[in-house]
């Protein structure tokens, strides 16, 4: 691993009409030491076009999947790519703000952590401000991970030396909260009180699934991927429902 170093793993499947500003929101980053590791899931769109433009930043490293796998095993393959002390999350479509790797990385070393997350702002698919800020507990421990998974991808870090290299079944859905699972076990997860980034809603998001479909999604993540029995699946995907249920009350706070 290279010392100081951040891995920014974003995985792409047709987001050619949001990824350059992704990638842009990572290259004016004022912490300048980064790789920026994007694996696209066989696009079918303007997505390579407009990636191509940027590869003459040695920092950015471009990796195509031969056949569609799913963000999973797209998330899988960069991480196996990282070469970084640290490893932070960006999908294609969300965006940092400019001193986000900067301020999160003074706070992890300057406390001695191995894993934090910071708050974020959500926007509509157009970029603009939809007025809600999100939080979450001070220190999530693995016990409160169990229960919700607090931290938004757009917002965790982690130290790789420390974690190693995390890898995951093979899920549709809620690959992030299976990563923040293997993480938990390891080390807390701490919260920068900063809105460092800005997460985008879209039409098509697992958000606005039925209920049914999301607490299957939850019970397959328990039961497949962490491999718990299917009494405590069934009970941690309830669980879920209902902590998610409060996260909204208590961590979501209107800013208008």
């Amino acid at each position: 691993m290279e010392k100081g170093l951040v891995s920014i793993i974003m995985p792409s499947w047709n987001t050619g009409c949001f990824i350059e500003e992704s990638i842009k929101s990572v290259i004016e980053q004022t912490y300048v030491k980064w790789e920026l590791i994007i694996v696209d899931d066989c696009s079918d769109d303007n997505t390579e076009e407009i990636i191509s433009k940027y590869l003459e930043d040695r920092r950015i490293k471009y990796l195509k999947n031969e056949k569609n796998l799913g963000a999973a095993l797209t998330r899988n393959r960069a991480l196996r790519e990282a070469r970084g002390e640290w490893i932070a999350f960006l999908d294609s479509d969300d965006l940092w703000m400019k001193n986000k790797l900067e301020l999160q990385l003074d706070f992890m070393i300057k406390n001695n952590y191995y894993f934090s997350y910071h708050e974020y702002e959500k926007i509509d698919e157009s970029g603009s401000l939809l007025g809600i800020k999100v939080t979450g507990p001070g220190i999530v421990t693995k016990k409160k991970m169990y229960n919700y998974g607090y931290p938004g991808c757009l917002t965790f870090m982690y130290n790789a030396d420390i974690m190693g290299c995390i890898q995951i079944e093979d899920i549709k859905k809620n690959n992030d909260y299976a990563i923040l699972l293997k993480l938990c076990k390891k080390s807390d997860c701490y919260l920068l009180k900063k809105n460092l980034a800005k997460y985008r809603i879209r039409k098509k998001s697992i958000s606005h699934d039925k209920l049914l479909k999301k607490l299957k999604s939850h019970y397959d993540l328990f039961r497949y991927c962490d491999h718990q029995s299917i009494v405590k699946s069934l009970w941690y995907a309830i669980g879920n429902m209902y902590y998610g249920a409060l996260k909204k009350l208590i961590y979501e706070k209107s800013q208008r």
